[in-house]
């Protein structure tokens, strides 16, 4: 499932990645954030944590993540995933050259981070 993370900063959709995650969850939590998000700002800034509660994508997920790279390029600013899971930042880093926007890498213990950075208070500290 996904969880909105409740302490975001303004202008930033942060989202918990929880259990597996599946196409539904993108139709009713994910795609509708961003819907309304783009009703009032001209970018997403987003960020996702994959923490240790995260078990997996499953097919359906994976299809309605690419459906996203979809949305007009304009529309992204600044992402960060935030993960401990070395191998799906491995896997996402290979293709972040397809991402629209500017995707940064953080690690579990740099969330505040994350959310500094995409919410444009502070420069990476990831790669």
């Amino acid at each position: 499932m996904i969880e909105e993370i409740e302490n975001a900063p303004a202008g930033v959709l942060g989202f918990r990645a929880v259990g597996e995650v599946t196409a539904s969850d993108y139709e009713t939590v994910l795609d509708p954030a961003i819907d309304r998000t783009l009703e009032t700002h001209d970018r997403v800034n987003l960020v996702i944590v994959l923490g240790e509660r995260f078990e997996r994508y499953s097919l359906g997920a994976v299809w309605q993540d690419t459906l996203l790279s979809g949305k007009p390029h304009r529309v992204w600013g600044r992402c960060a995933l935030v993960t401990g899971h070395s191998m799906i930042a491995e896997i996402i880093h290979s293709l972040a050259f397809l991402f629209p926007g500017d995707l940064r890498f953080f690690a579990l213990d740099q969330e505040d981070a994350a959310l500094a950075w995409a919410a444009g208070e502070t420069a990476p500290d990831a790669s």
